[in-house]
């Protein structure tokens, strides 16, 4: 996929990716879906989540600290924003250009010096167009689920990370617990699709659940990490186990 470099300033920091990247097989179909979903992406996540996925966000920033695989429409970048400050540099880097116009168009809102340190790329997770060793940290939010090739996409945060640097990836739990398997199918059925269907994007999110059921447990990202070569690696469990997040040291 070529990479299509989007330089805009300013901007703001709401919701983004508490939907998923959906298990079709095709990684051209996963890329039209987050385009066709890209205009009312940021007020979905809001209200499915009733504003949490924004405190998940917080927390996967907070232990890193400056690439964002997976950026959609710019939350965790324009988060990474604020924390490197004027003298740091955000990249955030999606295969959907249509997410990649909702971040720019969002950073261009407001005029604060800390969101003209941002640049947006079109790009693949499992081919970075970066050099290696590049970058001081990684994030990652809902996206390495629906990389089609989990180990490659891995591998390649761990190329581009300096010696000593740390990816924290965010995403749904695969729980080994029923009632929290019970749980998240329970409201991905009863409040997710629902909800989405309103918006005219049943089909886009039905496949939550599919692709969940298909993702990594915990103990199965660490291995992950570590067989890509990370040094250490560990998984927290957050939202009550609905939730998951992977700090890996490179």
């Amino acid at each position: 996929m070529s990479s299509l470099y989007l330089n805009l300033s300013s901007s703001y920091n709401p919701p983004r990716h508490l939907i998923s990247r959906t298990t079709f097989r095709c990684s051209n179909e996963r890329q039209a879906l987050f385009g066709r979903i890209a205009p009312v992406y940021d007020n979905l996540n809001d209200l499915l989540s009733l504003g949490q996925h924004r405190i998940w966000k917080r927390m996967a920033v907070s232990w890193t600290g400056v690439l964002d695989l997976c950026c959609g429409s710019g939350d965790l970048a324009f988060l990474l924003s604020q924390k490197v400050g004027s003298n740091g540099k955000v990249t955030g880097l999606d295969f959907a250009r249509e997410q990649l116009l909702v971040a720019s168009s969002r950073q261009q809102m407001l005029s604060r010096d800390f969101y003209k340190n941002i640049e947006w790329v079109e790009g693949d997770a499992t081919n970075l167009p970066f050099s290696d060793c590049y970058f001081d940290a990684i994030t990652m939010g809902y996206g390495l689920r629906n990389v089609v090739d989990k180990h490659k996409a891995m591998q390649e945060m761990f190329r581009v990370l300096r010696p000593g640097a740390k990816a924290s990836v965010l995403d749904f739990n695969k729980s080994t617990q029923p009632f929290i398997v019970s749980f998240q199918e329970w409201m991905i059925d009863n409040v997710v699709v629902p909800v989405a269907s309103g918006y005219g994007l049943t089909k886009e999110y039905e496949y939550l659940k599919s692709s969940i059921r298909e993702f990594l447990t915990g103990k199965e990202l660490e291995e992950l990490a570590m067989e890509a070569g990370f040094t250490t690696a560990r998984y927290y469990e957050i939202g009550g186990g609905i939730m998951g997040n992977l700090v890996a040291t490179r």
